[in-house]
């Protein structure tokens, strides 16, 4: 029986039973004792001093036994239903004299036994189905005992019919009990369902419901506190629920590695970046050792308080990293380990690229200085015994040395803008093709009259117009032919081609000159790298010009391309976008 408005009215029936049932019982033992003491106080009204004179005058008399009998009988205050009573007149050994009922026997009774012995019996057990009183009468003829006794019949019908009255009260009571503790429990189970509904709904999750009762008793109360408990709920879990999508957003998000152990070293979060820092897949079964034991004793970390923390390295793969780990709680068993992974590796190969920059700049520039420095010493300490053909000569020489110091500036210059973007562009509208022919103009003198090359210029038909700076472009076409110039034997073959291809423009240049290692080819745009460094600075190269180029495309969404086979030649593709079509 798990309703409660069953348990409630079960509750009230067993409280009405049990009351009308002990009602009941008080009431059939009071009727009971009631007519003994009523039988009893009657007859001490009767039996009077002066009474009991009486019937020893009469039993002087001839024909006692009838005449004290018919006294007897003449006391009709005697019980409360006289009809059930008789009256006997025995003699000292209890033999019936006469009787109102013609009986000429009696049982023996206590009562009797007490009056044989000149005592007034008069006890009864309420067990008994009779009451009876035995009083001894002292008289010159003889003793007689006057005997009375009532049948309990009338008793027994009264304490029956209360009975049945009780018992239909019983079932009257009971039903009435049952239709108010219905009616009852409705008025107190109505707000009670409302609030369960209201926790059901709680515990699904759903906040916003809110409990409507009247009433202004504890279940009142007890419905408004439900109400701001609801109210607090629903707002602390949205709360919690922001911040919860903020901290997943900014885990999903973020550049360095997140990774939470708890204090068992079981894996219980990591966002996508540690995943790929740690170069390994990361699952619930993986554990704090597994991925740090070399690093950290979990047990030892989770002994720090914050702010504390660990600081440390790790290799994976080809990643340098640098773990930060602390304890995300100061219970350690229910708190854990909390480890920020970042990601050192570019930090690293740029801190290494910029050593190798101040030194290859270092070594770029004290090679110009110190050639300047000594033809400078020499023509100094010659003095006039100098040959004017010599210290010319010599003059050359620190021209060009200063000469290439000038491009090495100029070139760190414009690196140095690019990388911190205050190079100006002038962004225009120009003709692609045009750009591709002044380059040409300008490198095909050199390379016939100087190097004897051959060079050809292919140039499609109705090639796009380009939007960006006209002057950069040439700069970066004029620096990749010069270089096929450079590196290509005097008398070979340049070939120059320009077009399109969908929303692209290109031109490549071709030389069947001296190639480039398959090594080196991944290095190209290195600063400062170079493939043969003795020609390289002999030709008056800075190892510059390729990085130069690669940024000024970057900025202008282009790219560079460069396939080469070693001792057959070089092929470079440059791609821009086009300009939409004029409106």
């Amino acid at each position: 029986m798990r309703s409660l408005r069953m348990k409630m009215v079960m509750i009230m029936v067993i409280l009405i039973l049990a009351l009308m049932l002990t009602t009941g019982a008080f009431l059939m033992s009071g009727v009971g004792n009631f007519y003994v003491s009523q039988f009893y106080e009657q007859m001490e009204e009767t039996f009077t001093p002066e009474f009991i004179v009486q019937l020893q005058r009469l039993s002087e008399e001839d024909n006692a036994p009838a005449q004290m009998k018919a006294l007897l009988m003449a006391q009709a205050g005697l019980g409360i239903d006289i009809t059930g009573r008789n009256v006997y007149i025995l003699d000292q050994t209890g033999s019936v004299l006469d009787s109102s009922n013609q009986k000429t026997s009696v049982a023996m009774t206590q009562n009797i036994l007490s009056a044989m012995n000149g005592e007034v019996g008069q006890s009864s057990a309420i067990t008994n189905n009779y009451m009876d009183l035995a009083v001894p009468v002292d008289a010159a003829s003889g003793s007689y005992i006057a005997y009375i006794r009532d049948n309990r019949a009338t008793v027994d019908a009264l304490t029956s019919e209360l009975l049945s009255i009780i018992l239909r009260a019983l079932v009257l009571g009971l039903v009435i009990c049952v239709i108010l503790s219905f009616l009852l429990s409705q008025i107190l189970i109505t707000p009670i369902r409302a609030l369960t509904i209201g926790t059901k709904r709680v515990a699904a999750g759903d906040y916003t419901g809110r409990v409507t009762v009247d009433s202004r008793d504890e279940i009142g109360d007890l419905t408004q506190n439900f109400n701001h408990m609801a109210k607090v709920l629903q707002d602390t879990i949205a709360e919690a629920e922001n911040e919860r999508n903020k901290l997943s957003t900014l885990f999903l998000h973020m550049t360095d590695g997140v990774v939470a152990f708890s204090a068992s070293g079981n894996l219980i979060h990591c966002n996508p970046a540690a995943t790929q820092m740690l170069a390994r897949p990361l699952d619930p079964t993986t554990t704090f050792d597994e991925l740090f034991a070399d690093q950290a004793e979990l047990d030892t970390l989770l002994t720090l308080k914050r702010p504390q923390y660990l600081e440390t390295q790790k290799t994976a793969g080809d990643r340098e990293l640098e773990l930060f780990m602390a304890p995300f709680s100061s219970d350690q068993t229910q708190g854990g380990a909390l480890v920020v992974i970042h990601d050192v590796t570019e930090q690293r190969k740029s801190e290494q690229s910029r050593r190798e920059f101040v030194a290859n700049v270092s070594h770029e520039l004290r090679t110009p200085l110190t050639n300047i420095k000594s033809y400078a010493e020499t023509i100094v300490s010659a003095g006039d015994e100098l040959p004017r053909e010599l210290h010319d000569n010599f003059m050359g020489v620190i021209i060009n040395e200063a000469d290439r110091m000038t491009r090495i500036v100029q070139d760190l210059l414009t690196l140095s803008k690019i990388d911190y973007g205050k190079m100006e562009m002038n962004i225009s509208r120009f003709s692609f093709a045009k750009a591709i022919s002044n380059v040409y103009e300008a490198a095909r003198l050199n390379a016939e009259q100087n190097h004897h090359h051959t060079m050809v210029f292919h140039c499609e038909d109705n090639i796009p117009d380009v939007l960006g700076d006209r002057e950069r472009i040439e700069q970066v076409v004029m620096n990749i032919v010069s270089n096929a110039i450079k590196y290509t034997p005097d008398g070979g073959k340049i070939e120059i081609y320009a077009g399109s291809s969908g929303k692209s423009v290109f031109v490549r240049v071709t030389d069947n000159g001296i190639g480039i290692p398959e090594k080196d080819l991944p290095r190209l745009f290195e600063r400062f790298y170079r493939v043969d460094k003795a020609r390289s600075r002999e030709s008056g190269g800075t190892g510059l010009g390729l990085s130069i180029a690669r940024e000024i495309l970057s900025q202008h969404r282009g790219e560079i391309k460069i396939d080469s086979v070693y001792g057959e030649g070089t092929d470079v593709r440059i791609t821009l976008p086009a300009a939409p079509p004029e409106k």
